[in-house]
């Protein structure tokens, strides 16, 4: 738990904290097309963004008996939770988290740096970590990229068949 709680200051608390943060300096600027309730689909975002970041830090910890850090990673699989949708939802919780932030401060800066973080996020997970997790987990990782999807989520929850 506390490798995962060191990661999640170091990574996502950089991410979506430090560097917005460094960007806007939580300043509001105009809502974008001047639409105030975009505003509050930015804290509803931003809301969600956290609670999925913690209960995918909490699942990679208690059931994956590792953390999300490629230096202690989890020993085993985790399928459960928001990973029964989409095969990467950390990442888009904190996608999730900076749109929000973007949203609710009207900037477009953050709007540039979301799109970049995807580029990034996207090429991170395509180039290192996937055969990294085919390599550790071999064709029960196959199972679950064949059955859920990188980015876009399922509208049904895949279910891990049971082992026995």
């Amino acid at each position: 738990m506390l490798g995962s709680a060191l990661f999640f200051a170091a990574a996502p608390g950089v991410v979506a904290g430090l560097v917005p943060w460094g960007i806007t300096r939580w300043t509001l600027q105009p809502a974008f097309f001047g639409w105030q309730s975009l505003r509050m689909i930015g804290v509803m975002l931003i809301i969600a963004g956290v609670l999925e970041l913690l209960d995918s830090f909490a699942r990679f910890a208690l059931q994956g008996l590792g953390t999300p850090a490629p230096i202690a990673p989890p020993r085993h699989l985790v399928v459960t939770g928001a990973y029964r949708y989409v095969r990467n939802p950390m990442y888009l919780a904190v996608l999730a988290t900076v749109l929000g932030q973007a949203l609710l401060l009207g900037n477009r800066g953050l709007l540039t740096y979301a799109f970049l973080s995807w580029v990034f996020f996207h090429a991170f997970v395509v180039g290192y970590e996937e055969p990294a997790l085919h390599r550790a987990f071999g064709t029960q990782y196959d199972t679950f990229t064949s059955n859920v999807r990188r980015w876009i989520p399922r509208l049904t929850p895949w279910r891990a068949a049971r082992r026995s």
